[in-house]
């Protein structure tokens, strides 16, 4: 018979997240879970005099939880170690994001985050049989995208972290410390896994069909083909669209002016339409994960938009200021009693998940 502690293990282990914060103990097991290094772990004990001496470093975080400790000890001794490390990082922030600012350009390069092994072996290993082609396109090639995929994936390190901090500086939130798969915090004693992202193209074109209107890409390239702008077609959607629009809104043409004005105005009509009953994106983020990063844990979903520059908003990500403002006005508004309306069902490969969910949109 499994133990009560094999018992949370294992619902964390099969996703069933939901189930688990169902669980008498479920939570105090999460939050032990943050500090289950070793080292931060025998610091927990010799708090509560626990003698932990005897104890194999690879059963301590089950024998600590068995023993129950208080929980308002165990928040106080989290609190405190996150304070050392934010300490640590305040005093680097303002360079931080200095740093930050010096990304001028947001392009991965054509390596996308998951797919990076697998475009280099499909695109040039498998394709190229010439040696000398092989190293002229690592030069030409590879080189350029690879520096373009780093910039990209160390910018978005250091915004998270300077997010998450702001997340955590809140008095409602109770940090993690280690690095806890599906929680990054806790707001009122409920655990999320913080998700920033921005208005998905995707979602975007589920509202215009649903309102009979034809997808922008469409409507881009017929107006492009009208007015003699030249496209490469064989180039990913995504990119082709981004470019598209940076085409026309340079374009001197009347025609282009009042082309893009039309555009952002419908984006700016259906993003208010999403965020006045945002449930249905909530659900479609769920919904449309990779395969890789599939979960249903609780999620607070943070959506970025600059309404002028749909693909600018990564710069809203290193932009304290408007952040700190916006995530701590939620956060003051977020009340015990409203954890639970924040539930949600979602369907992923044919199978029903039920969750918890938040998001604020930050629009700038």
């Amino acid at each position: 018979m499994l133990s009560d502690f094999d018992i949370l293990q294992k619902l964390y282990d099969d996703d069933k997240f939901v189930d688990l914060l169902h669980q008498p103990n479920g939570i105090l097991w999460l939050k032990l879970r943050s500090i289950s290094r070793v080292e931060q772990m025998s610091l927990f004990c010799q708090r509560i005099g626990l003698d932990v001496t005897s104890i194999p470093s690879r059963q301590l975080f089950k024998y600590v939880y068995d023993h129950k400790p208080s929980n308002e000890v165990l928040e106080s001794f989290i609190r405190e170690l996150f304070k050392q490390e934010r300490n640590e990082r305040r005093e680097r922030e303002n360079y931080i994001i200095d740093q930050l600012y010096q990304m001028k350009v947001f392009d991965w390069g054509g390596l996308y985050q998951n797919s990076l092994e697998q475009t280099i072996i499909n695109n040039y290993v498998k394709r190229i049989q010439s040696w000398d082609e092989l190293n002229l396109a690592i030069d030409n090639k590879i080189f350029a995208s690879m520096k373009g995929y780093i910039q990209c994936s160390w910018y978005n390190y250091w915004s998270s972290i300077l997010i998450e901090d702001i997340f955590k500086d809140h008095p409602s939130v109770l940090p993690t410390i280690g690095l806890v798969k599906k929680v990054d915090f806790f707001i009122h004693d409920f655990p999320f896994d913080l998700k920033v992202t921005y208005f998905p193209d995707g979602y975007m074109e589920i509202l215009r069909r649903a309102e009979g209107l034809r997808p922008e890409l469409t409507l881009i390239k017929d107006f492009c083909r009208q007015q003699g702008i030249w496209f490469d077609n064989n180039k990913p959607a995504d990119v082709l669209l981004a470019e598209l629009w940076a085409k026309v809104t340079e374009h001197p043409s009347q025609e282009a002016k009042d082309f893009i004005t039309d555009l952002k105005q419908t984006r700016k009509r259906l993003l208010q339409k999403t965020i006045e009953n945002p449930k249905a994106l909530k659900t479609w983020l769920y919904e449309n994960q990779g395969i890789r990063r599939f979960d249903a844990s609780n999620r607070f979903f943070l959506v970025l938009v600059n309404v002028n520059n749909f693909d600018e908003s990564w710069k809203l990500k290193r932009n304290k200021h408007l952040l700190e403002k916006a995530i701590h006005s939620h956060l003051d508004k977020m009340k015990p009693d409203d954890m639970e309306k924040l539930q949600l069902k979602f369907k992923w490969k044919n199978e029903e998940f039920e969750t918890y969910a938040d998001i604020l949109f930050i629009v700038a």
